[in-house]
């Protein structure tokens, strides 16, 4: 267990690399490989969590070798921003020429795969807000959020080059709206979830200080910490950040399915 020393060194730890500065300090490492790794552990971030739901199951069965095994093996791309707080953990809040084992390494680096799901789950609530704001309409996700996006842009491109103006075209198009092609629908999803990528690489300068505000980064450093200097073997646990984003997802289909059968 930590003691009022140990607290308070978090704290200053969470204060120095989460706060406003620290945080555009940490993320000058993602100007670089991280610009693709963001949506490929994206992409990845399903099998991460159905490896986390594998390894519970097997673990209630009493299964540990299979499940320490699943436990073992790296999901996501490790990015740079990722490895810098690795580092930093490692080097100002563990004991100085103490060595982490394979065990400890692994939740460190669980520890730090967090930041991913938060930074999809600041995604969510930006597009979110995007589509409200625009459009009077729930988008949980680029899914939903595109049918609106690629309307709007082939209705204002067709009235923009309406023969008789743009007032005339607003009323036409109004009443009879332009066709849209599948091959538009799907580049302008794909652009939109390469920027959404890029707004999920940078989430955390937004995302660390309000976490620091909130107390979340150093009830989560704190809990690390003490499974760090556990004994015995730490279990498999699921971050709830995880299944959160993962929920999104699911909201995501949910609501364009729903809107396609309507």
């Amino acid at each position: 267990m930590q003691d009022d020393g140990d607290h308070e060194k978090v704290n200053g730890f969470v204060r120095k690399h989460f706060g406003i500065a620290g945080t555009f300090r940490l993320h000058r490492s993602a100007l670089g490989w991280d610009l693709l790794f963001a949506p490929l552990n994206v992409m990845l971030a399903p099998i991460f969590l159905l490896s986390r739901l594998a390894a519970l199951f097997l673990s209630v069965l009493r299964l540990h070798r299979g499940s320490q095994w699943i436990l073992r093996q790296p999901i996501f791309l490790h990015s740079a921003v990722a490895r810098a707080v690795e580092q930093r953990v490692e080097t100002e809040l563990w004991p100085p020429n103490t060595p982490m084992n394979d065990r400890q390494r692994r939740l460190l680096r669980d520890y730090t795969s967090v930041r991913t799901s938060v930074s999809e789950i600041f995604t969510t609530f930006v597009v979110l807000a995007l589509g409200y704001f625009m459009f009077r309409n729930p988008t949980p996700g680029v899914v939903s959020l595109t049918p609106f996006v690629s309307d709007y842009m082939t209705q204002s491109s067709a009235i923009a080059h309406f023969p008789l103006g743009q007032g005339l075209g607003n009323l036409w198009y109004g009443v009879f709206p332009p066709e849209r092609s599948i091959t538009y629908v799907i580049t302008v999803g794909v652009s939109l979830a390469a920027i959404a990528s890029l707004v999920t690489t940078f989430a955390g300068i937004v995302a660390d200080p309000i976490q620091v505000h909130l107390g979340i980064h150093r009830r989560r450093l704190s809990r690390l910490l003490n499974n760090l200097e556990a004994n015995d073997s730490v279990g498999p646990v699921l971050a709830r950040e995880h299944a959160l984003a993962r929920l999104a997802d699911l909201t995501d289909a949910g609501v364009s399915l729903f809107r396609i059968l309507r």
